[in-house]
């Protein structure tokens, strides 16, 4: 932190933040909003999209899933853009400390929606008699992390609110995957998109990097001011996004804008008009959804 920023003090964020009623609440908030959008994606995918109606029950499960990490990860681009971009926040001028109002809304909703992802992974692992353990690890560490900074809470919010931008994915996975499920795959709108999402997939891999390099540049900070298993939870996520979780996922969707498959699915064909690729296409246009 620089001396100049040490005269002049941090605003405080309000103390409604560190009431755990009024916590809970939020957290609730974020949990219900993003259960009601599931909902919601669902009630219109029934009504609009004939695509959806073709699918098994597991891939209208994902369908929707999909919608809402769309939604969170817009509400996450939104704050972690505000976080690198606002030059006079608390965030900004103290990166190990710095907490304000709109950070704390993002963190206890955001535990809201990791809370509501884990309940629908873990759900769906039961139902239909599957485990993914990668993305099992993946919503594991979310949710740790930020529930670490609700209950370890002099932490700043800086770290958090960049983690959070690498969800500026998700949208462009929704649109992906959904398209590709309705037989648009070899569509130019849907290479676009595709080569959008690489190009994001990469921003991720600069951001972690980023990431590292706050890290590393205010350790002595973060060893004195940050509780220890807030750090061990960081570290060990940002460890498994920068050598595992990113590299794999940006190779397997370079191969899918190249071979367009659903390997969310097993690797399965992804339809051409209404059929299977490597069969003959019915000449109709490809679903409307």
């Amino acid at each position: 932190m620089d001396p100049e920023q040490q005269t002049v003090p941090l605003p405080k964020p309000s103390a409604d933040y560190f009431s755990w009623d009024y916590r809970l609440q939020l957290i609730g908030l974020g949990f219900g909003f993003y259960a009601g959008i599931f909902l919601l994606s669902h009630l219109l995918s029934v009504a609009l999209s004939r695509t959806y109606s073709s699918l098994i029950a597991k891939e209208k499960v994902f369908w929707n899933l999909a919608a809402t990490r769309a939604v969170f990860g817009i509400q996450s681009t939104a704050a972690g853009l505000r976080a690198l971009t606002e030059e006079d926040s608390a965030l900004t001028r103290d990166r190990v400390m710095g907490q304000e109002d709109w950070s704390w809304f993002n963190v206890l909703t955001a535990t809201g929606f990791f809370v509501f992802e884990n309940v629908a992974l873990h759900t769906s692992s039961v139902v239909f008699r599957s485990f993914d353990l990668p993305l099992a690890t993946h919503h594991f560490f979310a949710l740790s992390g930020f529930a670490s900074a609700v209950i370890w809470d002099s932490s700043g919010h800086f770290l958090s609110m960049v983690t959070l931008l690498l969800e500026m994915s998700t949208p462009f996975t929704c649109i992906s995957w959904m398209l590709l499920k309705a037989g648009w795959a070899h569509t130019l709108f849907w290479r676009a998109n595709q080569w959008v999402m690489i190009h994001l997939f990469h921003c991720r891999m600069v951001l972690t990097y980023y990431m590292w390099w706050v890290s590393l540049t205010h350790w002595g900070e973060l060893s004195t001011h940050v509780a220890l298993p807030t750090l061990l939870i960081f570290f060990i996520g940002l460890v498994l996004l920068t050598f595992i979780i990113n590299p794999v996922w940006t190779h397997k969707k370079t191969m899918q804008l190249l071979n367009p498959v659903d390997w969310n699915f097993g690797d399965k064909p992804v339809l051409l008009n209404g059929a299977p690729v490597g069969q003959a296409a019915v000449p109709v246009k490809p679903h409307t959804s």
